[in-house]
């Protein structure tokens, strides 16, 4: 009996747990434990976004900052403020979320 050629699929991106079906329903501390360890990951990876979003924004004001002529200059002067303001802060961000580790 001929059948489809069987293909690999590439891994489902996440952490993914297998279950095992000879294991009962999980106890309610169990799935609380389960829940809370999912939201901490999640919070994580939102922290995470908001670290790479600020790094990003000190950048583009940095950028504006050094513009030269082609920006006002006290929109330069404010551009300049941010990204050096924006930078530390993702600095205190970084810190702290090694600190959790």
């Amino acid at each position: 009996m001929a059948g489809k050629p069987l293909k690999i699929v590439s891994p489902v991106p996440g952490v993914a747990e297998v279950y095992d079906l000879g294991r009962g329903p999980e106890s309610t501390a169990q799935r609380v434990k389960r829940l809370q360890d999912e939201a901490r990951m999640l919070a994580r990876e939102e922290v995470e976004r908001l670290d790479r979003d600020l790094r990003k924004l000190a950048d583009q004001a940095r950028s504006i900052a050094d513009g030269g002529d082609a920006y006002p200059a006290g929109i330069r002067e404010l551009a300049g403020r941010i990204g050096v303001d924006t930078a530390q802060r993702a600095e205190i961000l970084r810190a702290l979320m090694e600190r959790l580790n």
